[in-house]
């Protein structure tokens, strides 16, 4: 089973270039993030020709994330379950998906769309790490579940230098603070898994280039997308793709799809 996650920076604005490379790679299942539509407006009719079951958590030009399957689609929850904080953005942003991938050896997915958090010292950074929060603790409850479980997703968080391009040049980023790569780690400490770093680990796995300054052929980039699974799920880690050639293409996303291999 290969396991892709993806942040496509709006489907119906990149749809050709996203088809494309479904119809080439033919992952059994994918992760979408920043949607930016509404459920209705979402293309499933373009992906169910592909052979994939569709659901999707959308918002009108924001966020969203979308699950798709070459099985059904079992036990679909919309939305990361938590406390709700009065004066902060809340859950009306739509940032998580989560279903049971239906087959001889069944799999947890969520697709995850996490906040971005700038700029530090507002109410975004401050909903970044609550929501990181109820990542953590929803994600206790499934791995008390003992079945293979994938998160995948864009975290926005850049988990250790070697995972961008300068260092210095981010220290003032929210994606880079302490308290987001300590909040990061204490995801792993659970028992998840980051498949990249299991199954490669080099410096320089970057998943996003920024459209500015010159990034993308100067190789500025960012490991951002990340897919931690569970021990039953990493015991079956066979690889980890990171397809950069994509952002060399037509309309690109300034995301790339990564793709975990399980021996399933």
């Amino acid at each position: 089973m290969r396991i892709a996650t993806w942040n496509v920076n709006s489907i119906n604005a990149r749809l050709e270039t996203v088809l494309g490379w479904f119809s080439e790679e033919q992952p059994e299942v994918a992760c979408l993030q920043e949607i930016k539509c509404l459920d209705e407006k979402f293309p499933a009719e373009a992906f169910e020709r592909l052979g994939y079951n569709v659901a999707v958590h959308g918002q009108k030009t924001y966020n969203g994330v979308a699950l798709l399957s070459k099985t059904p689609l079992e036990d679909v929850r919309r939305g990361l379950p938590g406390e709700d904080f009065p004066g902060e953005e809340g859950d009306d942003q739509a940032r998580y998906l989560e279903a049971v991938i239906s087959g001889p050896r069944p799999v947890r997915v969520a697709a995850i769309y996490l906040p971005n958090g700038n700029p530090i010292g507002t109410d975004k950074f401050a909903y970044k790490l609550r929501w990181m929060e109820r990542l953590n603790a929803h994600a206790q409850t499934l791995l008390a579940l003992e079945e293979p479980l994938a998160l995948a997703g864009d975290y926005n968080v850049i988990p250790e230098p070697r995972d961008v391009y300068d260092p210095a040049a981010w220290t003032g980023d929210a994606l880079f603070q302490p308290k987001t790569r300590s909040a990061f780690r204490a995801l792993e400490w659970l028992g998840l898994t980051d498949a990249y770093m299991a199954a490669d680990g080099a410096p320089g796995g970057y998943t996003f280039w920024d459209y500015q300054a010159g990034a993308w052929p100067r190789n500025n980039g960012i490991r951002i997308d990340h897919l931690l699974l569970s021990p039953q799920a990493a015991d079956h880690l066979a690889g980890v793709v990171i397809h950069r050639d994509v952002r060399g293409r037509d309309k690109p996303s300034d995301h790339v799809p990564v793709v975990a291999e399980l021996n399933l």
